[in-house]
């Protein structure tokens, strides 16, 4: 059996997971939005879409409540996100067998979706 760290070495992709808080409530609210930033961050990291984006709103009134949840295929993987209405949140993951700049990737969603605050974790896989 491989220990981890010879496992990870291998660096077949990356994955970004992003945290944002106090986001703009119309953008995270609106489908139109969140289609506009899965188009603009897949040109943004220059990868290839693979289909329609899916978005669905759904929840209840419990502690998560009601968001939309988007999903998008990839050629080099997928992109997904949450949105929590009653907390202006967002949580995104972009994972992707290309390399691509994380950094750059969280500055645009943060600004796209008005984050005042974010948290980031980036893991090579």
């Amino acid at each position: 059996m491989k220990n981890l760290k010879q496992k990870y070495q291998k660096k077949n992709g990356q994955e970004l997971i992003l945290d944002l808080s106090n986001c703009d409530f119309k953008i995270i609210s609106s489908p139109k939005k969140i289609s506009e930033y899965v188009n603009k961050v897949c040109n943004l990291i220059k990868v290839k879409k693979y289909g329609r984006t899916i978005i669905k709103r759904f929840g209840t009134k419990g502690k998560w409540g009601k968001g939309y949840s988007f999903f998008q295929f990839i050629e080099e993987s997928s992109i997904s996100g949450h949105f929590v209405e009653g907390q202006n949140s967002a949580y995104l993951n972009v994972f992707s067998c290309k390399p691509f700049n994380a950094k750059i990737t969280t500055e645009f969603s943060k600004k796209f979706f008005k984050a005042k605050k974010i948290r980031t974790l980036t893991l090579l896989r």
